[in-house]
């Protein structure tokens, strides 16, 4: 029998594609047991890997294979969300341990698509996920949830969350006739967004997504200042008016000490459903470039597809409708990284 340290030694020649680091530094080896002459390791990830445990599991099982034939290893892979730091001097919210900004420098980018996919992709991967639409101006969640009813309130100092495909939501579209129009200043806007937030009764969220309105202004100084942020994710097409405005994006949360997560490239490429041409309609490489300029990961990039707007249009956005889809499989990759 091989012993714990050349099996963690082979362990440590393994790169971990998310955590960009072996599993033994990075703490995510838990136990490494002897029984019957059988091998036994439990591996316990900080982020939900549903779709890539199996992906693991024959890597690693190959990696061992010098020391430990496959019948007698036993991996087994779990995963356990912590909470991440947050911005100085600001309390957690109750039940959340993660709340993660997706943010655009402008309009049409496609943002809010991004984020309830991003949601669900998590929810799949094996978190539990809520999502906040923090865009009181244009609260778009709801019709892409598929979802209109009205929160229930077990008090009226507090809400509970709209469930709807396994997520817990909360938007000012479930409050509101959707053809009134928020006619508000800023400070009734932030107010809004802080109770929205504060008065939901999450329930053991791993990670609460906030769909932001697109630019810099009040609703991103609030979420910055008095909203405790793990971290942002940047939401982008190619084209340079769309990066000459997720610049200031990425500035503005560096400035307020919010970690950007990475960049999400979104409209990359057209491929033409008749013919199969495939053009950069908006550009390419846009994304890449703000990464490499701003030292943050790029996470992926999306198709220009038709099915992934009909999808949300329709309340069951591409991750729900399609999950084992190459569009979705996308939003899954970019959820684990």
């Amino acid at each position: 029998m091989p012993t714990p340290a050349e099996i963690t030694a082979l362990l440590q020649t393994f790169i971990d594609p998310y955590l960009q680091q072996d599993l033994v530094s990075a703490k995510a080896v838990k136990s490494i047991v002897f029984e019957n002459g059988k091998v036994i390791i439990t591996i316990t990830l900080g982020y939900p890997a549903q779709g890539y445990k199996a992906q693991l599991t024959a890597e690693l099982t190959k990696k061992l294979q010098p020391l430990v034939a496959s019948e007698d290893l036993t991996l087994n892979i779990n995963w356990e969300i912590t909470s991440h730091a947050v911005q100085p001097g600001l309390n957690t919210i109750a039940g959340v341990k993660n709340i993660i900004a997706i943010a655009s420098g402008k309009g049409g980018v496609g943002k809010s698509t991004t984020a309830v996919n991003l949601a669900l992709a998590l929810a799949i991967e094996g978190a539990q996920v809520g999502i906040l639409d923090a865009d009181i101006y244009g609260p778009n969640q709801p019709q892409m949830l598929g979802c209109m009813q009205t929160p229930a309130s077990k008090s009226s100092q507090s809400l509970e969350p709209v469930i709807a495909h396994g997520l817990q939501t909360m938007s000012i579209g479930y409050l509101i006739d959707p053809n009134t129009p928020m006619i508000w200043r800023g400070p009734m806007v932030t107010g809004a967004l802080q109770q929205l937030l504060n008065d939901t009764q999450w329930h053991h969220l791993d990670y609460l997504i906030i769909d932001l309105p697109p630019g810099t202004g009040d609703v991103q100084l609030t979420l910055a200042q008095k909203i405790p942020v793990s971290g942002a994710v940047m939401v982008t097409t190619p084209q340079d008016i769309a990066l000459l405005d997720v610049r200031k994006g990425i500035a503005m949360f560096e400035k307020v000490n919010v970690p950007i997560l990475g960049v999400v490239e979104n409209m990359s490429l057209h491929t033409c459903s008749q013919c199969g041409y495939t053009e950069a309609i908006f550009g390419s490489g846009g994304g890449e470039q703000i990464a490499q300029q701003f030292e943050i990961d790029f996470l992926g990039k999306l198709p220009l597809d038709i099915r992934i707007r009909e999808q949300a249009d329709s309340g069951k956005p591409t991750v729900i409708a399609n999950p084992e889809s190459s569009i979705a499989l996308i939003y899954r990759e970019i959820a684990r990284k």
